[in-house]
């Protein structure tokens, strides 16, 4: 039982399944298309509201730092994925990481958690989106029946048509290709940059250095809770985190950390990459890179122009603004935000659709969902289920419903893959490896203890959501994926 579960597909064969011609996806991305993605999907509505919640809850000015120490613990797993991405070019980031190193269980595990978390978050992300651009209608006089307004706020019948409508319309993008998704998703994210860099200069001359004292305010510790909403770490030991102070540094990045989440779904296009061993760490570590700046930026420029104590935790970014008399800036900031949630969506969508294939492809879900177009070359079976599916989620569920999803699957993806490093290196050090993790096993190491430790600050009833949608996964997989696996029926390429 235990060898069947934890049998490995060996790199070359998941990559000589890539080359069947009704199972091969078009190679059309560069380095360039990659770190697009990266900072298209990192950068949403966290760039714009967490800076401003995190310094006046958790760290004060020093949230700047928060966004640091996030930044090194998303880089120590990033190291990890990069060398797997380069080594291993095919579709499906952790599901396939995982096959080729730990086992077709738990890459089952790791792809079942992917399919739900990238669905959820396209979901929320739509209609994060809807509200934006309601927002923006209703100040020009549109204004929509209250019906097509989604859930919240609706008496009787409520359908989100927005959000519908976007994932649908993106869905039609992936369907037609991966390149006029990159040029999509280029000319948006040159957008949603502008505006962040506008935020960030003009921010700059409405400084007032007195706001940053002190920058790290006095600890204030908290007490410890025994609710499911309370962290996981403190129900076990009883730990509060401490807000302020140095450790309330580390705090923020708990919190913060989730701004960062997207980077991981580069990983996913390394098969529709012309040169996945060269542009696919290029993509992964430069999108990291640019985010992390980007983030310390923002956090020093409102940081700076208002005190941490008298930020909004709705709108800080655009109510700093107005507190130094320039509401025109709330304006534009919520334009980007808009503009940028677009591509979070498109993305998150993509990453999903792949994994998806890719368990198809291997036949742990039906092989039908693994046929590509015969024109687009596009996964499009598996783009328009999942595309349909979500457009109804999004126009259905209430927008707080849906926020209560934390990405507890990302993280247990980061465990995961720097696991799996470790383990590769020992089983196949022949291996032609175009990027290596350095310090290994210190690094990998490193990502699984930062990992573990942003999954304990976790709410405990996140944990029990989680354990529940494994248990359905756990049915599925020995119900029809075990016996279905081409690895383990031995079937060779056709």
């Amino acid at each position: 039982m235990s060898s069947t579960l934890f049998r490995t597909k060996k790199v070359e064969q998941s990559i000589s399944d890539t080359e069947e011609p009704e199972h091969a996806l078009k190679k059309s991305l560069s380095a360039l298309d990659l770190t697009v993605f990266g900072v298209g999907v990192i950068i949403g509505t966290g760039i714009f509201v967490l800076t401003g919640k995190v310094a006046k809850e958790n760290a004060g000015p020093a949230v700047s730092l928060g966004f640091v120490v996030a930044g090194i613990a998303c880089g120590l797993a990033a190291l990890c994925y990069a060398e797997f991405a380069s080594t291993v070019p095919v579709a499906g980031s952790a599901y396939t990481f995982s096959y080729a190193s730990l086992g077709e269980l738990p890459a089952w595990i790791i792809g079942w958690d992917l399919v739900l978390e990238f669905a959820l978050g396209t979901a929320v992300v739509a209609v994060g989106w809807a509200g934006y651009i309601r927002s923006l209608m209703d100040n020009a006089g549109w204004h929509m029946p209250a019906n097509l307004g989604g859930r919240d706020g609706a008496s009787g019948f409520g359908f989100d048509i927005l959000a519908a409508a976007l994932v649908l319309v993106l869905t039609a993008i992936l369907v037609v290709g991966m390149k006029l998704s990159a040029r999509v998703t280029t000319v948006v994210v040159a957008i949603k940059v502008t505006v962040v860099m506008i935020v960030i200069i003009a921010g700059a001359f409405f400084i007032n250095g007195d706001n940053y004292k002190p920058f790290i305010p006095t600890a204030q510790p908290q007490t410890a809770g025994s609710s499911l909403q309370s962290p996981l770490v403190q129900l076990m030991f009883g730990y509060a985190p401490t807000n302020f102070g140095v450790m309330g540094i580390f705090t923020a990045a708990s919190v913060v950390f989730f701004a960062f989440i997207g980077f991981d779904v580069v990983a996913t296009a390394a098969e529709e990459t012309k040169n996945p061993q060269r542009d696919m760490p290029r993509g992964i570590l430069g999108s990291l890179v640019i985010c992390t700046t980007l983030y310390v930026l923002v956090s020093i420029v409102v940081t700076g122009m208002q005190k941490y104590s008298e930020l909004s935790i709705d709108a800080p970014l655009a109510d700093a603004f107005k507190a130094t008399g320039h509401p025109w800036y709330a304006g534009v900031i919520s334009f980007g935000a808009a503009v940028g949630l677009t591509t979070v969506c498109l993305i998150l969508l993509l990453g999903q659709t792949r994994v998806f294939f890719a368990m198809s492809r291997d036949g742990l879900l039906p092989r039908f969902f693994s046929v590509v177009h015969p024109k687009f070359k596009t996964p499009y079976r598996p783009t328009i289920l999942l595309g349909v599916i979500i457009a109804i989620l999004a126009g259905f569920t209430s927008l707080s419903a849906l926020a209560e999803l934390v990405n507890i699957g990302t993280l247990f993806a980061f465990v995961v893959v720097a696991l799996g490093v470790i383990i590769l290196r020992r089983t196949r050090p022949d291996l032609h490896r175009a990027f290596r993790t350095p310090l290994v096993p210190l690094v990998p190491i490193l990502s699984v203890l930062a990992s573990l430790w942003l999954m304990l600050n976790l709410p405990a009833e996140t944990w029990v959501r989680f354990a529940i949608w494994m248990v359905i996964g756990f049915v599925i997989y020995f119900a029809y994926g075990r016996s279905h696996s081409r690895l383990g029926r031995g079937e060779k390429e056709e």
